[in-house]
């Protein structure tokens, strides 16, 4: 019987060192692309790929994340007395009905493997999605995720969604080497974390979206701690991949590297010039400044 996916997880423990004095109090997946923090456009990703199950993996610092998806009684209150309906509204759809939220925490920093790994006893026995909020990816009508969905409806196996890059920036992704290289979905052969570029077997990179299987739970709690002591979800997913199928999927759209300072600021340059309160006001000021 065909398994449907239901389930998605959240890494969301780090702590943004890249971003600092910004995240000192304030998690990185709550800094702002225009209106909307960061986390919030990745749940919206999962949500239109028919993920009802939200599961976030945090740590002590990230309460924010929790009352960013709670209701605020005060704040609502407010806004209704204030007539602001439009703004409630907003407020009040950050989650639609029947979305659920669920918090672990992961108590140390071990790693993306590690974290995915604490969020076991809430997945159970089910494929899930991994989503990394730091890759904000604009899939148009179709998220990447979605399209990821309906590969995995059809096929029922792991995917991990790649692209392009440079060759200087394989020391910054997994990379990996699949059969039939210039296909949309293409078996995977080998997956290697972040090699010398001599040492890459393509110049496809993971990025943070996967929708990976049960079995990966096993692989993970076998993986021993790198020399950097973390724990790597791609040395997991490169045993999976021994024991069944695992998918690499191109998907169609762009992606913003949110993790660095550069990619934030290009986001949210792109985000604002499609904004439909802000496009045309934001574009002609850009042309000012650029002028």
């Amino acid at each position: 019987m065909k398994k449907t996916l239901t389930k998605a997880v959240f890494p969301v423990a780090g702590l943004g060192t890249r971003f600092l004095p910004a995240t000192k109090a304030n998690p990185k997946e709550m800094l702002p692309i225009v209106d909307k923090p960061l986390i919030q456009y990745a749940v919206e990703e999962a949500i239109q790929a028919g993920i009802t199950e939200l599961i976030f993996v945090t740590s002590s610092s990230k309460r924010a994340i929790e009352d960013h998806f709670d209701s605020n009684f005060e704040l609502e209150a407010t806004l209704t007395e204030r007539g602001q309906g439009k703004l409630l509204e907003i407020v009040r759809n950050i989650l639609p009905e029947g979305v659920s939220c669920a918090y672990v925490r992961q108590k140390s920093p071990q790693g993306l493997g590690h974290a995915v790994w604490c969020a076991k006893p809430l997945v159970m026995n089910e494929p899930f999605a991994v989503l990394l909020a730091d890759d904000l990816i604009d899939g148009g009508k179709k998220s990447c995720l979605k399209q990821m969905v309906e590969q995995f409806n059809e096929h029922q196996t792991s995917i991990i969604a790649v692209q392009n890059i440079e060759p200087h920036e394989t020391v910054k992704y997994g990379i990996v080497d699949v059969e039939h290289p210039h296909q949309g979905l293409m078996p995977l052969k080998n997956i290697i974390e972040k090699p010398k570029l001599k040492l890459a077997p393509s110049l496809l990179g993971v990025v943070g979206r996967y929708i990976l299987t049960p079995r990966l739970f096993g692989f993970l709690e076998a993986t021993l701690a790198s020399s950097s002591g973390e724990i790597q979800l791609t040395d997991a997913i490169a045993k999976l991949l021994v024991a069944e199928p695992v998918l690499a999927y191109q998907f169609h759209g762009q992606r913003y590297d949110c993790g660095s300072k550069l990619g934030y600021l290009e986001a949210t340059v792109a985000y604002a010039l499609k904004h439909p309160e802000l496009s045309r006001e934001f574009k002609e000021k850009l042309e000012a400044v650029f002028a």
